[in-house]
């Protein structure tokens, strides 16, 4: 019988628990916040940025929207992202990306004060990573380590295969696996025999942005299978990276698209927010 791993029930018992959490930071005098910051008018940006202010409303922090136009400079943003690297009442900066073509991302995401950077994107932050400091990193990766202790999937000894090689997934992802004990193996658009190394893997993770990419053919009987991916197919139905109806019945745990990793994602920036704004509180001396 294949576990469905319910990301969508998960995230909502985290954000409860954090809800908890929070009322009681408040009552100390202290309401973490947030600011996502969106330049221009990517639907799809939207609809996220919704999604995490509303997260974020519903377990009481401070939440903040700044909408700058899609032709604004890279000047604007930067002045924009130094006035809440000082801002005291903010202890989460977001940008969303993508970013328009006038502005060079790599630099954004630098300026972002690095104790603040939600998304764990901040070079520090991913160098902390490499020492494998996890003090604050990417919110897709964290979400799927929340995942494997819930349902208690043990990657000791375990063989992780990630397909996808994105500083925002899948270089993260391998690394929190390694320091769980677990020997990975990290493919890409120019792996060859690409099913020879997934059907290896005692747990698949796929983070490649195309649509059923992986079907039963790539995956052994019995392996755990986690889909990041996040596609429409011709009917305008979000699906996932893997091909599910598939796949499902000879994985033993499997996460749906929707109601999988998604949710995880939202509640792992709450929970890193929360935790930056405990770090910042005073200690009683």
């Amino acid at each position: 019988m294949t576990t469905i791993i319910d990301g969508k029930k998960l995230a909502q018992e985290m954000r409860q628990a954090l809800k908890i959490k929070v009322d009681d930071l408040r009552k100390q005098g202290l309401v973490p916040g947030l600011v996502v910051i969106l330049v221009g008018d990517n639907q799809a940006s939207h609809t996220y940025v919704r999604n995490k202010e509303r997260a974020a409303l519903d377990v009481g922090f401070l939440s903040t929207i700044v909408r700058l136009d899609a032709d604004c400079s890279q000047e604007d943003l930067l002045s924009t992202i130094r006035e809440y690297n000082q801002d005291d009442k903010y202890h989460g900066i977001l940008v969303q990306l993508p970013l328009p073509k006038q502005i060079d991302t790599d630099t954004i995401l630098e300026s972002i004060d690095p104790s603040k950077d939600v998304d764990g994107f901040h070079p520090v932050n991913l160098g902390r990573l490499l020492q494998k400091n996890e003090a604050i990193v990417p919110c897709t990766p964290k979400g799927i380590i929340a995942m494997f202790e819930a349902y208690d999937i043990d990657l000791v000894g375990k063989k992780v295969v990630i397909v996808g090689q994105s500083t925002i997934v899948g270089r993260p992802m391998a690394l929190l696996c390694l320091n769980r004990g677990a020997t990975v193996t990290v493919c890409h658009s120019r792996t060859k025999n690409l099913a020879q190394e997934t059907k290896a893997a005692d747990i698949l993770i796929v983070a490649v942005g195309r649509l059923h990419f992986i079907g039963k053919e790539h995956v052994k009987e019995g392996a755990v299978v986690i889909d990041v991916g996040i596609n429409h197919d011709q009917n305008g139905k979000l699906k996932g990276d893997v091909n599910f109806d598939e796949v499902a019945p000879i994985a033993s745990a499997i996460t749906p698209v929707p109601g999988g990793v998604g949710p995880m994602t939202i509640a792992s920036l709450l929970v890193q927010t929360y935790e930056n704004a405990l770090a910042k509180k005073p200690s009683n001396h």
